[in-house]
């Protein structure tokens, strides 16, 4: 099993879009490139996907090839699949890490997270990718602590109790 993205970092972004990926995200990169090796540059795939997505999700090679499998499954000409395309395809670009274990966010994608030269953006790992948020807009979706689901639960809520509702289909 590959490895997968966790955890939340802070990272600046400088007036040229230079902005540094975090390790451990650069190791699970590296590990999702089947033509990386060692002194080379990893890439991955960058999805800005529709206007009203505030966020850029990010995959490994890997699994952007399983996206990709998974539209070729679909019945061609369908609108699920079109829509899929443009999402996956249309609105997604080819990045590279440099030796300097950083990224240029081109300035559209800037833009479009309404990110200003030296603000920080918000990497946040989500198992088979890692997405980048400008951090006010993250706080508005979720919260300042990123733990408003649990607000209403005891003091001892054990979250793994949702793995045993999603398996009797609720």
């Amino acid at each position: 099993m590959a490895r997968r993205f966790r955890s939340t970092y802070h990272q600046k972004v400088d007036g040229k879009g230079r902005v540094s990926v975090p390790a451990s995200f650069r190791r699970v990169i590296e590990e999702g490139d089947p033509e990386w090796s060692a002194g080379q540059r990893p890439n991955f795939i960058i999805v800005f996907g529709l206007k009203y997505q505030k966020r850029l999700d990010c995959f490994t090679m890997n699994a952007m090839e399983e996206i990709d499998q998974r539209i070729d499954e679909m019945e061609p000409g369908t609108e699920d699949r079109k829509t899929l395309e443009r999402i996956y395809h249309a609105h997604s670009i080819e990045a590279q890490i440099d030796e300097d274990g950083r990224i240029i966010l081109p300035q559209n994608l800037r833009d479009k997270l309404e990110l200003v030269p030296d603000e920080k953006a918000r990497f946040v790992g989500s198992n088979d990718h890692f997405q980048v948020w400008k951090n006010e807009t993250y706080v508005s979706v979720y919260g300042p602590d990123d733990d408003e689901f649990t607000e209403d639960r005891p003091a001892d809520y054990d979250p793994r109790i949702l793995f045993s509702k999603r398996a009797q289909g609720t």
